[in-house]
């Protein structure tokens, strides 16, 4: 059997390579690391664990006992021939992320409601623009879709700016953090989605939540309502928004992930009114923390492998999570 384990993140630093070598070492492997998936495919056809970010290398990964991605979300290895050993087990990086992803949903939502994006785009113009009427986060109703790691996280921040209510939408009706003021179950959803003033969806991609917000349910939310998705892009029907947003049907939006990346340079949501657009890096691994919480992950569950003890954050395939 291999004692081979391929890393691929080039976002690595020096020291973070030697933690994750002399871990594999002092257990009997070795770690392989590479810059590139192309680079590391030759390698995972005898690869026993591997550490990267895409499907191409589970696909590639004939012998892989283990697989820890680099995201949060893992819609991408649960597609027909994604994982060529039945066996493996998919672990993930669900944990790293809420800081950042609550940082920017805060931002862009801020951004919204002082009207921030309008401003700038006066400035640009020297144009001395004043009395476009502001909101604030404090008084406001919040509901969040999504009360894991990263809804709990955004529900902490948003916490401190005292709404009025701060919702949080989930499957079971039970959530960590006691940030939420009250917890509604998905199918109760449309019941408080006419008093929501912002929205945040933060759901990850598997056939449950696909277009979770569709036109029915953007039509009870408020005209004056925002919308912020930093989940994942299929929980939203993009068409259904854009429409929404150009009849007036709601006040704002910011995206961050799309249904499909990137996003091609004739779609209309680059033309829609009131859109913020960031091109899916609210939660890259370019803010130290994010890096080292990722890193400290998979070294926790390599140590697990090591050991032969059960691992952390393993997928459920078939809830695809």
């Amino acid at each position: 059997m291999s004692n081979k384990i391929v890393i691929v993140n080039p976002a690595l630093t020096a020291d973070h390579r030697e933690r994750i070598a002399y871990l594999a070492r002092k257990g009997g492997y070795e770690a392989v690391f590479y810059e590139t998936n192309q680079e590391a495919l030759p390698a995972m056809e005898d690869a026993v664990a591997a550490y990267g970010l895409g499907a191409d290398l589970t696909a590639a990964g004939k012998q892989l006992a283990w697989f820890h991605s680099m995201s949060a979300g893992v819609d991408g290895y649960l597609q027909e021939g994604a994982i060529a050993n039945p066996g493996m087990l998919l672990t993930s990086s669900s944990g790293a992320y809420g800081v950042t992803l609550a940082e920017h949903t805060l931002m862009v939502t801020l951004e919204l409601l002082r009207r921030q994006p309008e401003y700038e785009q006066a400035v640009a113009q020297k144009k001395w623009l004043r009395g476009l009427k502001q909101r604030t986060i404090k008084d406001s109703t919040v509901t969040i879709v999504g009360t894991g790691d990263l809804g709990g996280e955004i529900a902490k921040r948003f916490a401190a700016f005292e709404p009025e209510h701060l919702f949080g939408v989930n499957r079971s009706g039970l959530a960590r953090s006691r940030a939420f003021t009250r917890i509604v179950k998905q199918e109760k959803v449309d019941r408080i989605l006419p008093d929501t003033d912002i929205l945040v969806m933060a759901l990850p991609g598997t056939s449950e939540t696909y277009h979770f917000l569709n036109r029915e349910r953007l039509a009870l939310l408020p005209d004056s309502a925002i919308v912020v998705n930093v989940g994942r892009g299929n929980a939203v029907d993009q068409d259904a928004l854009a429409q929404a947003l150009k009849d007036g049907k709601l006040s704002a939006a910011a995206l961050d992930v799309f249904e499909k990346e990137p996003l091609p340079a004739d779609d209309p949501l680059w033309d829609c009114p009131n859109l913020l657009i960031t091109p899916h890096i609210a939660g890259d691994l370019t803010a130290p923390y994010t890096l080292e919480k990722n890193v400290e992950l998979f070294c926790d569950n390599l140590c697990r492998f090591i050991n032969g003890q059960p691992l952390e954050r393993i997928v459920d395939r078939r809830r695809g999570y």
